[in-house]
């Protein structure tokens, strides 16, 4: 009776994996890691033409370097205001969150959501409760470099 009812259940269970096997969505991996290159890509492109235009005006490579920092978090800052960002993200995935211009749209992302809350315990005690940990990681990763550069540099 015992291996009727188990031959039963595994019966069900194996139709209900049938059931979802068909029902879920075929995953698209290739098709997004060729979406995330392609947008980071051209992100990291366009910064390379800013960084050039900066660099044909007579700016040296670090202050053109910084000039182009500053033009790509205005930029992640704005279109992620405007909600473009939002749709580059769902499309391109990872190739939107190239470092500098991810970490603009998570602070501008978090701003906007805590904005209904007030500026002083919305948007400033919570703006950077997405990048707070990406910052204490780097100050951590660079005091760290920066000890090992004294003892052994």
């Amino acid at each position: 009776m015992n291996t009727a009812e188990d031959r039963l259940k595994k019966i069900e269970a194996q139709e209900y994996q049938d059931m979802v096997d068909q029902t879920k969505p075929k995953p698209t991996v290739v098709k997004n890691c060729i979406w995330a290159f392609v947008v980071g890509g051209l992100i990291c492109t366009l910064g390379q033409v800013i960084m050039n235009f900066f660099s044909a005006r007579g700016l040296s490579q670090v202050d053109a370097g910084s000039a182009t920092a500053v033009v790509l978090v205005f930029l992640a800052a704005l279109f992620t205001g405007l909600g473009w960002y939002d749709v580059l993200g769902k499309r391109a995935g990872a190739g939107s969150i190239v470092p500098i211009t991810g970490f603009a749209n998570a602070i501008v992302a978090s701003a906007m959501e805590f904005k209904r809350e007030g500026y002083i315990f919305g948007v400033g005690a919570r703006i950077f409760s997405v990048a707070g940990p990406t910052l204490v990681f780097g100050f951590v990763v660079a005091v760290v470099i920066g000890l090992i550069k004294v003892v052994f540099g």
